[in-house]
């Protein structure tokens, strides 16, 4: 079992049977709106996530957050959601202030 903590959605809880897939769409599956401009292909940094605690737990950089992170858009706590996969274990994130949705209500 894998778990998803989105911090600054009021500690929202996401809970997988299935390992392996991508962080973003176990965010849509459970009904949450998620920042992706490009449509989820790794072409713009509007679905990053940043990473308090399980990074050991998600899949190795792909090349587009490689790529991201050579020109200082992703730093070495974010990850892109529409690339990276949850493995194992428990993942605690939030969303970046840049890529908060206006009619959505984000905690502390």
């Amino acid at each position: 079992m894998i778990k998803v903590i989105i911090e600054n959605l009021k500690n929202h809880e996401i809970i997988s049977s299935e390992p392996g897939r991508k962080v973003i769409e176990l965010i849509h599956e459970n009904y949450i709106d998620w920042m992706h401009a490009c449509g989820k292909k790794g072409r713009c940094t509007t679905c990053k996530m940043i990473v308090l605690a399980g990074m050991d737990g998600l899949s190795p950089l792909t090349e587009r957050e490689e790529f991201f992170r050579e020109r200082g858009r992703l730093k070495a706590d974010e990850r892109l959601t529409c690339q990276a996969k949850l493995e194992s274990g428990e993942l605690l994130i939030r969303v970046a202030e840049e890529n908060k949705f206006p009619h959505m209500e984000y905690s502390a």
